[in-house]
């Protein structure tokens, strides 16, 4: 049983199946600029560490692997990012929560845990999507990917948040769904439970880098994995 007070939740594939939305607005992009569209799965596999990063990968696709990570010529990405802003504005609040993510955020606030949501996607999409998905009631705050100067996988914004909510990092638990958040938390100090539906670019959460590993939200409360620490 973790003893906590404060619960922070990733956004994308840990509450929210952003994905398909995602890679409309991609592939729109790279149809503008005449470059061949992407397998939804591929773009999901960029997903995690901002929109940059997505939208470098997408421009690196056609590379070798290794240089996927390469940082595109500059008036290209410029144009880019504002297409796949522009497109993306459009159908952000079409996502929908995940399976049990209600029903969770409930159960944990019903235990008067002080809940956070930590994304690295740009605040102007996070607000929107949250009020859409009827989520943001449940949140004390929201830190999003342009809020501070640093974001997941640097712990700034876990600390940021045990700070704003008054708890220690090692009193907060932090849920997500990749190696982003494993490591944010690993550096934070937090708990690190994982959910196996999200994205991690393709790859299995390694077990034995988590505290515990759940089908869905639910279970926190259903199986008395977290009790609030007075």
């Amino acid at each position: 049983m973790f003893r906590v007070k404060a619960v922070m939740l990733d956004l994308d594939g840990t509450l929210i199946n952003s994905a398909p939305e995602i890679a409309s607005a991609i592939n729109l992009m790279l149809a503008d600029l005449n470059r061949p569209v992407l397998p939804a799965k591929q773009v999901e596999s960029y997903i995690g560490e901002g929109a940059a990063v997505l939208i470098k990968r997408c421009l690196n696709s056609q590379l070798d692997i290794s240089r996927l990570n390469d940082e595109p010529d500059a008036i290209l990405f410029a144009q880019a990012e504002k297409l796949f802003f522009a497109y993306y504005a459009n159908n952000v609040t079409d996502s929908k929560p995940y399976d049990g993510v209600v029903e969770g955020l409930q159960a944990l606030r019903n235990k008067g845990l002080k809940l956070a949501c930590v994304t690295n996607k740009p605040e102007k999409f996070t607000l929107s999507l949250l009020q859409k998905s009827g989520l943001a009631e449940f949140f004390e705050i929201v830190v999003s990917g342009d809020s501070l100067p640093k974001k997941k996988p640097d712990p700034m914004q876990l600390q940021h948040i045990c700070a704003k909510l008054d708890v220690h990092t090692f009193e907060a638990m932090l849920v997500g769904d990749s190696e982003t958040d494993i490591a944010a938390a690993h550096a934070a100090g937090c708990f690190i439970v994982t959910v196996p539906y999200g994205y991690n670019q393709g790859r299995p959460i390694d077990e034995s880098t988590v505290d515990a590993m759940i089908e869905d939200l639910t279970e926190l409360v259903s199986q008395d994995l977290i009790t609030v620490l007075l």
